[in-house]
């Protein structure tokens, strides 16, 4: 691990103002960054400590909704008595990922910004646009079982790896942060990810020194909530492909992939054919896929998926 320098923000706008330095990175849990820095994949020159900041609450908004600060914990989270009962695919997504240690430590925003798993964006010996741009991406023509079907370039194809944000697509979250200069920004969660294109370094749409203070849900849909994940080990395992669905009496809902894409997928056309099955929905939301030999399994994986969670949850 190379050296760096350290310091405890104390207040948001301050935390911001602060990572306006080169190679300046936030820290809280840690469950991410400090795996990459250990590697040298991440180098920051400078760490700025977030844990102090008052961004750990959950608590209710005037629109009937919930603001879930940036540093709630994802057990924490997972066990809220307003989430389980209104945002049930939220608890459900949460208490899938990684191990009970790892939730107590991982927060709501590091969540959020957890980067791939691809294997060889973790091999500093491999060429990995995402590590080193213009490097170029060994995964393509490689080992690719668990890498993108849909949503790639010619220049990446790996996966976004979490189950929270997968949840969060499909109940219309909305990310708050503030920028260097003080200003706050709301995000649609649908913009906050990035497809790679020709710059799958950049994983998200957030500007330089830019915090993550909160993630705001708007007021409970209704309907059942289902989320389902296919993994090559019962638990401490990343998605091939996982399901969040929301599905209402009347046969409408939404649902949102994960393990697919560089994001979370979600292709709200495709969701005015739930009233008509699962299939129909696969096919609309799957119709740009471009699976790699390796991976082609999981156009059917994703199809099966869907229709075991709609069938749970219609159950």
């Amino acid at each position: 691990m190379k050296l760096f320098t350290y310091e405890r923000a104390k207040t948001p706008a301050d935390a911001a103002a602060a990572a306006r330095a080169p190679g300046a990175k936030f820290i809280a849990g840690g469950t991410n960054l400090l795996d990459l820095m250990k590697l040298e994949i991440e180098t920051p020159q400078h760490l700025i400590d977030v844990n102090g900041l008052a961004l750990d609450k959950i608590e209710p908004t005037a629109e009937g909704g919930l603001r879930i600060g940036a540093l709630v914990r994802n057990t924490d989270l997972a066990a809220d008595r307003r989430v389980r009962k209104d945002y049930g695919v939220l608890s459900r997504a949460l208490l899938s990922g990684a191990s009970g240690q790892l939730r107590n430590k991982a927060t709501t925003a590091g969540n959020l910004l957890q980067r791939t798993r691809c294997p060889y964006f973790y091999d500093p010996a491999q060429p990995c646009n995402k590590r080193r741009p213009g490097s170029g991406c060994s995964a393509i023509g490689g080992f690719s079982r668990q890498l993108a079907v849909i949503g790639a370039s010619e220049a990446c194809i790996a996966t976004y790896p979490g189950d929270m944000a997968v949840a969060m697509r499909a109940l219309d979250a909305t990310v708050e942060t503030v920028q260097p200069d003080g200003r706050a920004r709301q995000i649609p969660i649908a913009d906050f990810h990035r497809l790679p294109g020709g710059t799958p370094h950049i994983d998200t749409t957030l500007e330089p020194g830019e915090l993550i203070t909160a993630v705001t849900l708007p007021k409970p849909v209704g309907g059942t909530h289902v989320y389902r994940k296919v993994r090559d080990r019962a638990s401490y395992a990343f998605a091939l492909v996982s399901v969040a669905a929301i599905v209402q009496r009347d046969g409408t809902g939404r649902v949102a992939f994960g393990g697919l894409a560089h994001k979370p997928w979600r292709v709200e056309a495709a969701e005015a054919q739930l009233p008509r099955g699962s299939q129909a929905v696969a096919d609309q939301a799957l119709a740009e896929a471009r699976p790699q030999p390796d991976n082609s399994f999981k156009l059917k994986l994703a199809e099966r998926t869907l229709a075991a969670a709609l069938s749970e949850a219609r159950a």
